[in-house]
């Protein structure tokens, strides 16, 4: 009987996953909300926050190395113990926020640099913990358990960018000290990361497959990379599919971007002046469930229409949507109502929209090489949103919130545009 028999999935799957979403929605999601709530400029904000996915984007040139040094489950771990450390030591480090010292204040960029060591570390925790869900569980059982990483992983979401948002929104307006209420909130989801940690010490189980693996040195994993990275971009029509995972996503990259700060700034400097407890329950708790409903419906729409015949209603899902922050900064309405309808209506078409761009990329990197083509694919994917958020925010202080979303509409026409470029087989993806 094989170690990882004796411990049920179900005592560690969903924690594995959930442990998974957590950092990355920290980083990429907390850092955004905080940094705005405690005075950040937008064009600094968009700057730095978006330098943070650059962990994800450079990935798969470390992804190899992990194969051959150490277990899987030495890296989750380890992965686990750094990302707890760092965010412990996050909230005693926290600067205060007047609205200029982010130009050079020196624990600002102490904070920063907690951010990207969390960032390293959860993007291999990443790697570690898909590998090592294959090396646990039997085929039958990674097929049974894949819908419960997957909502796992968006409870993660949930729980950083509805329950912490506005856990720091309530502490805000009981306590009046911004950098008080994020210090606490910061803490508590430190502790409950290092809380998962301990746990998993304990339940995560020892697969006897999962060794280093000692039959490749890292020269030889330098040799193979080259190879596959060569016989990607000798892929026919490998043009059009780069200029499709760069851009079809671009109108959603400016956008999500600079939502949370037009939500968040007041009504006299072009936003809806949300408090952060309303952007948590809209943003973070409505819109991502709306996220989520769009995915699982575009997932049954493409296997019904397969994958060329879902690109056009699915590239429409993702880029009209945004008319509804055109709307929203025009008219600045008043009701929660009308602002969550909207922030519903963008992410659950983007989330529809969103199935078409997934299943193009296995589509691609099908072929000799497809684990590590798709691989790159997913580098491309961040890449994909690390460029335009970074000067989105610079955009928008140019442009002001009304002339920021009607440049992101007309964004939507590249996302037609490389979409009008692709080639697909016609039955592809459909059952």
């Amino acid at each position: 009987m094989r170690a990882s028999d004796r411990i049920s999935p179900w005592l560690w799957v969903p924690t594995l996953y959930f442990a998974e979403g957590l950092p990355y929605f920290i980083v990429n999601s907390i850092s955004v909300v905080m940094f705005k709530n405690m005075g950040m400029p937008n064009g600094m904000l968009a700057l730095y926050t978006s330098l943070l996915y650059l962990p994800w984007v450079v990935k798969p040139l470390w992804s190899p190395f992990v194969d051959i040094m150490r277990s899987k489950r030495w890296w989750i771990l380890s992965m686990q113990i750094l990302m707890s450390a760092a965010m412990l030591l996050l909230p005693f480090l926290l600067p205060r926020g007047d609205g200029a010292f982010f130009a050079g204040a020196p624990l600002f960029y102490v904070t920063l640099g907690l951010f990207w060591v969390t960032a390293f570390a959860s993007a291999t925790h990443d790697i570690a913990a898909d590998g090592f869900y294959m090396l646990a569980l039997a085929p039958s059982e990674q097929a049974g358990f894949i819908g419960i990483r997957s909502t796992f992983y968006r409870l993660s979401s949930v729980f950083v960018q509805g329950a912490l948002v506005s856990a720091a929104g309530v502490l805000e307006t009981r306590t009046a000290d911004v950098h008080l209420a994020w210090k606490v909130t910061l803490l508590v989801s430190a502790a409950i990361f290092a809380g998962v940690t301990m746990y998993h010490t304990w339940k995560l189980p020892r697969p006897v497959s999962d060794v280093m693996n000692s039959g490749k040195t890292a020269g030889k994993i330098v040799e193979d990379f080259g190879r596959t990275f060569v016989t990607f971009f000798r892929k026919r029509h490998v043009v059009a599919a780069l200029a499709f995972m760069l851009l079809y996503r671009l109108p959603e990259a400016f956008l999500v971007k600079m939502m949370n700060p037009f939500l968040l700034d007041p009504v006299e400097k072009g936003g809806l002046g949300l408090s952060t407890e309303a952007v948590g329950f809209i943003y973070g708790t409505v819109g991502v469930a709306a996220l989520t409903v769009g995915g699982i419906l575009g997932g049954i729409a493409a296997a019904k229409w397969g994958l060329k015949k879902s690109l056009w209603p699915m590239a429409m899902s993702l880029a009209l949507p945004c008319l509804s922050f055109v709307f929203l900064a025009a008219f600045q309405p008043e009701s929660l109502w009308v602002t969550g309808a909207c922030v519903v209506l963008d992410q659950f078409g983007y989330g529809f929209g969103f199935t078409a761009y997934m299943l193009y990329l296995i589509y691609f990197s099908d072929g000799e090489f497809k684990t590590a083509h798709y691989s790159l694919c997913t580098a491309f994917m961040a890449l994909s949103m690390m460029i335009p958020g970074m000067v989105a925010g610079y955009m928008q202080e140019w442009l002001g919130y009304s002339g920021f979303f009607v440049m992101v509409m007309m964004c939507c026409f590249v996302t037609v545009l490389v979409t009008l470029l692709l080639k697909v087989e016609p039955e592809y993806g459909k059952k």
